[in-house]
């Protein structure tokens, strides 16, 4: 029986078994539930300073949301804390607050940077201003003040790199912590019109033994679309959306330094010219619902490198969060199941400009660039390559249409055309379609059309490989085809039960030019159940077992890997444990052997055992193919990490990843080593902090080490200085070939400073 057979057999007993255990599950409550609750914002008639104090004139005559439910441990019951929440208005001004009671002395609270604030207690403002469940807006605020902000968007979730400017303050008080804060209706999008009506909850996370949730709403635990279950803010009338205009100009200097002779590597360390540029972007908000916004010369460093993956034995390209802030306004309208918009692959653009545009229920979004490094990822059946392009232009649009309470349809077209020749274009289509409230069906179907480059120079080390069963070369050599990708799916979500099936597959031609698409030449069909039970009476809080199955053939036929994955996590009412474990089987085809034997057991665990330290590890042990070796090894894979906080303005945060692969037979070492990670900040106050990441790379034998100053006014008003230093093994140094000296090997200083001008 194969394994896919098998999964579906598992499947079905484990729905059995948790249906009857559900059964016998009795539950008694005498709370009652506040389901879409409503509460009428308020015009304020005097001032409101942003302190945290909430004894201004302006909130006089508030109305306060309360009556919270407690969403975890407890199942929509009255929390352990009593919490009000507060929303008022001027011409200018949204304002929210929040009064959380609790012990003091045992709120959690720290002076941390802006978004790291997860392991302090907080409020949650949400708000959907347009109330078609398509978009929201995501503001947590600490006990000080420090905010976290985030958009979601439908199909998506939470995407933490967009930044808000607003202001907000905190105090912890005798009788637990204040919350307040000011947001301009000038940054934020909502309808034109006279009287608004906007989807509302305060979220709230109270962390002690248990992390505790509790919402102003109740949610239907059986109602998958998130902003349907919140409540109503009324009564914000006569006040107009953000417009207008933003100059956002930016200096940076920077001096790099590098080895020039390897053999000779302390010597001939050479310092650079120093070089400073000025860049300069600006944001047009025609109205709140149409925005144009350009830059040129932009700087798109970060300012904190990505950190280190282990890739030792993987074939594909590797994926990494777009942190751009440029990218961010509008990108919701391009995501789709498939990646078929990757904007890392816009890699150093001197130019950019875009435009996003909401109506009604209908946005619109549009991307131009020109880049002068494009990289392409060129997918293939068992690896991806890089490939240097050279300068590109590249041109985008989305258009995505809401509908019923959480569904949509979208068309994506995208075309890159390579300077000297050659094009990749894409255009998709996608949408989600809800049966029911807990049944949703989602399909997109996508077509590429590539020009190739006739320059075979640019892919020398592909020459010679074919793909699509040898009708066309790896090779630039100006070939020009067609390609598609289909996706449907079937999802199901409720208070017990999450089920996700579904198939999909991508041509040997399938081509994403500015996507992210390592592979292709395969058809998948994929099973995911989980079962959620939280028993009463017990220190377990939650129980979830769950199964993943799954085939992949290419067009041939031939199966190319299939899986069955058994899993366990338990959530505890202590010290915040979590535990999960979890059993593999698998079957690959690689490169033409069969490896029928793979398996892996894994466990993992975190916790909070304390207020300031936070800590988890997880170990992978079992056969793996190596796959550089064409082998099968024996794979040892341990990871840890903590977060120690010694007071309130010092946080430490470590991370080890090791591997490790040995012949079943010989003992043979195919690879091993480790990728450790350290990094100290210390925030002087919410302005001003100093940061330094350290990290050894074993595989590669180089040290990074990246100190760095940040005063930062708002998320966009910022000046930065900071260096980095890359430490390399070089071998055969001087006249000793045998020799080996560990030394620096590139070295950057960079300043930057960057300030926001909204009028």
């Amino acid at each position: 029986m194969s394994y896919l057979r098998t999964g579906v057999v598992a499947g079905v007993c484990l729905l059995v078994l948790a249906t009857a255990t559900f059964a016998s599950e009795i539950t008694e409550t005498t709370f009652a539930p506040q389901f879409h609750p409503t509460l009428k914002a308020h015009r304020t008639q005097g001032e409101i300073k942003i302190d945290g104090q909430l004894s201004d004139p302006g909130w006089q005559g508030a109305q306060a949301a309360t009556h919270f439910t407690e969403h975890s441990p407890g199942e929509e019951v009255a929390p352990p804390v009593r919490t009000e929440a507060f929303v008022a208005y001027d011409d200018k001004n949204l304002y929210l607050a929040a009064i959380c009671y609790a012990d003091p002395a045992q709120t959690r609270a720290s002076m941390c940077e802006r978004e790291r604030i997860f392991d302090d207690d907080n409020i949650g403002f949400f708000f959907d201003t347009y109330g078609d469940a398509s978009r929201a807006y995501i503001i947590n605020i600490n006990p000080l003040g420090i905010p976290y902000d985030a958009l979601w968007s439908a199909g998506w979730g939470e995407d933490s790199n967009f930044d808000l400017i607003f202001d907000s303050k905190g105090i912890v008080t005798d009788s637990g912590y204040q919350v307040e804060l000011a947001i301009p209706f000038a940054n934020l999008r909502f309808p034109s019109k006279p009287i608004q009506e906007w989807k509302f909850d305060f979220y709230r996370h109270h962390l002690r033994e248990v992390h505790y949730s509790m919402s102003w709403a109740t949610y239907d635990q059986n109602e998958s679309c998130w902003p349907c279950k919140w409540g109503t803010v009324t009564g914000i009338e006569n006040v107009k959306p953000g417009k207008g205009i933003e100059l956002l100009p930016s200096f940076v200097a920077h001096q790099k330094g590098s080895v020039t002779d390897g053999t000779f590597p302390e010597e001939s360390f050479e310092n650079g010219d120093i070089y400073g540029d000025l860049s300069i972007g600006g944001k047009y908000a025609i109205s709140s619902d149409v925005v144009v916004e350009a830059t040129y010369n932009p700087d798109f460093s970060q300012i904190e490198a990505d950190a280190s993956q282990v890739d030792v034995n993987t074939t594909y390209a590797l994926f990494y969060d777009e942190r751009r802030p440029f990218f961010q306004e509008g990108i919701d309208v391009f995501r789709t199941n498939f990646n078929a918009v990757y904007t890392r692959s816009i890699n150093n653009p001197d130019f950019a400009a875009k435009t996003s545009t909401k109506l009604g229920k209908t946005s619109f979004a549009a991307l131009s660039a020109h880049d002068e490094q494009s990289l392409a990822i060129i997918p293939f059946e068992e690896f991806s390559a890089y490939i240097p392009l050279g300068e590109t232009y590249v041109n985008m649009a989305a258009m995505r249409h809401a509908y019923g309470d959480d569904d949509h349809v979208r068309a994506v077209v995208t075309d890159q055309r390579i300077d000297g020749g050659g094009s990749g274009t894409l255009a998709s289509f996608d949408g989600t379609l809800s049966l029911s409230k807990t049944f949703t069906l989602r399909g997109q179907v996508i077509a590429t059309h590539t020009d190739e480059p006739n320059d075979p120079s640019k892919t020398s080390y592909l020459n010679g490989l074919t793909f699509d069963d040898g009708a066309h070369t790896a090779s630039y050599d100006g070939e020009s085809y067609w390609g598609s990708a289909v996706l449907i799916g079937l999802t199901h979500n409720s208070r017990s039960w999450y089920a996700n099936v579904r198939g999909y597959q991508r041509t040997a031609t399938y081509r994403a030019a500015n996507g992210y698409q390592p592979r292709n030449s395969d058809r998948w069909l994929l099973g995911y159940f989980q079962y959620n039970y939280r028993p009463s009476g017990s220190i377990i809080h939650s129980v979830d077992p769950s199964l993943d199955i799954g085939r992949i053939w290419n067009f041939d036929g031939t199966r190319k890997d299939e899986w069955i994955r058994l899993a366990y996590g338990s959530q505890f009412r202590f010290a915040q444990a979590n535990v999960w474990t979890e059993y593999l089987r698998s079957r690959e085809m690689l490169r033409g052997v069969d490896f029928p034997n793979i398996w892996a057991v894994t466990l993992s665990m975190s916790a909070c055992p304390i207020p300031f330290i936070e800590g988890g590890w997880n170990v992978v042990y079992g056969n793996q193919i190596a796959r550089s070796y064409l082998e099968m090894g024996r794979h040892t894979a341990i990871g840890a990490w903590m977060e120690i906080r010694p007071t309130d303005r010092l946080l430490l945060e470590s991370e080890i990843h090791y591997v490790r692969s040995r012949d079943l037979e010989t003992n043979f070492r195919f690879y091993e080593g480790s990728i450790t990670r350290l990094r100290v900040g210390y925030q002087f106050n919410r302005e001003f902090s100093l940061r330094l990441v350290t990290e050894y790379d074993e595989f590669n034998k180089q040290w990074n080490i990246d100190p760095l100053i940040t005063y930062r006014i708002n998320p966009f008003s910022t000046f930065y200085a900071g260096a980095t230093y890359d430490y390399s093994e070089f071998r055969g140094c001087g006249m000793d070939q045998l020799h080996t000296l560990t030394c620096l090997s590139q070295r950057q200083f960079f300043v930057k400073i960057q300030y926001l001008f909204q009028t």
